[in-house]
């Protein structure tokens, strides 16, 4: 069992000259990413749920640039989850400082990987009556029938599994959930913000450590009136009311008592410099028992991959094109370092072309039967499943348009995983991909494949928005020996299909002999050092 922390600790700093209370309300604002009405230039307003936390990046004062969504690898070598994340569960009246100190908690921790989920995405949809209450300031947002807590509890515990979520963005102008959700992703920590985030026992068990922001209710008044009546354009005499009615009956009856079981309570929110340093040092204590270790070894997931002596014999889940003459033309014009960009573009949007058409054999067929011209009957094939791309950028998106030009109306997702400098560990930054993408056959796309990190993880990001691993074929123009084992050694299911397969790569991770940069080269990004020869070189024979 792990350890707690001492309950109830109510921690007091002293007085400080530094006031980090000076901050903008908008701290203690919640923020997102959807439309919101039209108004002045000068005011950013927020009528939508989430919190500004829940941005991508957030930028310490430092300089320290922090990520709220994407992480690094979440999994080991074999493809398995590693580990779960740490939940810090933050509750406290409204306009209390929730926010502040979540933001605050994740400035200290230093580590760039951190995801934030507001409660205030789980308000319920309203019925036309409850709508018609809401405009008047008579529906009570405060209780706990508001809110969807069932489908908290769910996102929750699939954020702690590693898996997609997709979080509903509730609008208070028009109190209705956006059309589009916000595509979340889990970390390493994982912090849970809401009035109401100990009430419900089901989420409470899901965390690891509870905070209870405790503010003086002048001062959580005070930020609730700016609040509404600037960023959700109300009047003063319905926000007093619906306070006087609601909001402090319900901090009475339901928040409150989240207190007895907080592990730490803090007393004015993000001002609160000790208590936050508390809370800092025994999230990186619980991460360490855990095994997390960001400056431990950090070449071992890639530099892992990266195998001496592979089996003589290549994987069963692999399939090589046929080399004909064809072929092999089209990869001497491509792995010639002097090919010009335009020839390199037109020769690889060949292969590309042929390696999309031998996927489309990988895909189910059944028997059709049509009526020619000549009124005969032909007995032929029709494709019976849904298809889709995804690509992982750059590269990647090469191939694209020979996708599209085979598959007709093809959905694309994209997918963009980046190479961190100091770990060469890959990173996912962003995603995109279809709705219900469970559904569909799944063609994921890299131009080469080199240790296999990338495809990996994309692989893992399939796979945890319920992607089934035989629905999976991974396309590459070229392969390194070393990809092709680690790949079919962790997801024995996936099928590899490339136009071939090389037998190293370099300590840089280059495929050897293989083709260069293929994304410098085909967009032509190449440093200009590389692309002049040397007055020395001799010409090819």
């Amino acid at each position: 069992m792990r350890e707690h922390i001492e309950r109830h600790v109510t921690i007091v700093d002293p007085p400080s000259d530094t006031s980090i209370g000076s901050i903008s309300l908008r701290n203690d604002i919640n923020d997102s990413g959807s439309a919101t009405p039209s108004l002045p230039l000068h005011r950013c307003m927020r009528t939508i749920s989430g919190s500004k936390s829940e941005d991508h990046l957030i930028t310490t004062e430092s300089g320290r640039r922090i990520y709220t969504k994407g992480r690094p690898p979440w999994y080991d070598r074999e493809g398995k989850i590693l580990k779960q994340p740490y939940v810090v569960g933050i509750c406290g009246g409204s306009a209390s400082g929730k926010t502040t100190v979540a933001r605050r908690i994740i400035e200290r921790l230093e580590m760039p990987w951190v995801t934030v989920l507001s409660m205030d995405s789980f308000y319920k949809v309203l019925t036309e009556e409850q709508h018609h209450l809401a405009a008047k300031n008579e529906y009570n947002f405060d209780h706990p029938q508001a809110f969807d807590f069932d489908l908290m509890c769910e996102t929750v515990r699939r954020l702690r599994d590693g898996k997609n979520v997709e979080v509903p963005v509730y609008d208070f102008t028009t109190h209705r959930r956006d059309k589009q959700p916000k595509l979340m992703y889990g970390a390493d920590v994982l912090i849970f913000e809401g009035i109401l985030a100990f009430h419900n026992e089901e989420l409470v068990d899901l965390m690891d450590m509870k905070v209870f922001v405790d503010t003086d209710p002048d001062t959580r008044l005070a930020r609730r009136l700016e609040r509404d009546i600037q960023d959700r354009g109300r009047d003063l005499e319905g926000v007093l009311t619906q306070y006087l009615r609601f909001v402090k009956p319900a901090f009475d009856t339901f928040i409150a008592p989240g207190m007895k079981i907080a592990d730490i309570i803090v007393p004015r929110g993000g001002e609160n410099e000790v208590a936050i340093d508390l809370i800092v040092k025994q999230v990186k204590t619980q991460l360490a028992e855990r095994g997390y270790d960001a400056s431990k070894n950090p070449y071992s997931q890639r530099a892992g991959m990266v195998q001496k002596d592979l089996p003589l014999q290549l994987p069963r889940t692999l399939t090589v094109v046929p080399q004909t003459p064809q072929v092999r033309g089209l990869h001497t014009f491509i792995r010639d370092r002097r090919t010009p960009r335009d020839e390199f573009n037109f020769y690889s949007d060949r292969l590309m072309r042929i390696l999309i058409e031998n996927a489309m054999n990988f895909m189910p067929f059944a028997d059709a039967t049509v009526t020619t011209p000549t009124m005969e009957k032909f007995v032929g094939k029709r494709n019976t499943a849904q298809i889709c791309g995804v690509t992982i950028m750059r590269a990647g998106e090469t191939m694209e348009h020979a996708l599209r030009a085979v598959v007709k109306d093809c959905k694309m997702g994209k997918i963009l995983i980046q190479t961190n400098e100091k770990t060469m560990e890959p990173e996912l930054f962003y995603l995109r991909l279809p709705k219900n993408i469970h559904r569909y056959k799944v063609l994921l796309m890299d131009a080469t494949v080199a240790t296999g990190a990338a495809a990996m993880m994309a692989i893992r990001v399939l796979l945890d928005h319920d992607v089934l691993e035989e629905n999976i074929l991974l396309l590459s123009l070229l392969m390194a020996g070393t990809g092709v084992h680690s790949l079919a050694y962790a997801f024995p299911k996936v099928n590899l299909l490339t136009t071939a397969v090389d037998p190293h790569i370099n300590e840089l991770y280059y495929v050897i002999p293989g083709m260069g940069n293929f994304g410098d080269r085909y967009y032509g990004t190449e440093a200009v050092a590389a692309c002049n020869d040397s007055s020395n070189d001799e010409d090819d024979t």
